[in-house]
């Protein structure tokens, strides 16, 4: 066993960013169950940084800004929609949460259906292009593997 991960909550944190994050921020509380634990905002209400939990799990976000990590960075709309990477959440009930992005106006990229490799899940953009996958499958518990 390594020891460079920190034994914590989680050790992968994903980060975005958006340049409206305040309406990112709604729309990932509001739609995908995300809770905010953290936003701080510039003067101007842009964000300077957010920390939004996922049961167990986090992302961190901020708006688009012209610094030297934001120039790192491309936003989807910058390069025709495409992403080069994408993040997954484990749901309890993957309908219920296809309908909420649904009524929300997200865009159904992947249908919702039952998965090969188990779970039922669907894949979706945000309102800023990002995109989400979203499904029962539960990659750490044994039982729900394929054999």
């Amino acid at each position: 066993m390594t020891t460079i991960p920190k034994h914590t909550r989680a050790t992968i944190i994903p980060c975005l960013r958006y340049r409206d994050a305040p309406a990112a921020i709604e729309w990932l509380c509001n739609t995908l169950g995300f809770e905010a634990a953290l936003v701080i905002r510039n003067e101007d209400d842009t964000v300077a940084h957010a920390q939004l939990t996922y049961g167990n799990g986090m992302i961190m976000l901020a708006s688009v800004v012209d610094s030297e990590y934001g120039r790192l960075l491309k936003q989807p709309v910058e390069i025709g929609t495409f992403v080069t990477q994408s993040a997954y959440l484990v749901v309890n009930d993957a309908d219920q949460v296809h309908e909420r992005v649904v009524q929300a106006g997200g865009t159904v990229l992947l249908p919702l259906q039952d998965e090969e490799y188990g779970g039922r899940g669907f894949t979706c953009r945000d309102p800023e292009g990002h995109v989400w996958s979203i499904g029962t499958y539960d990659p750490w518990a044994e039982a729900e593997r394929p054999r």
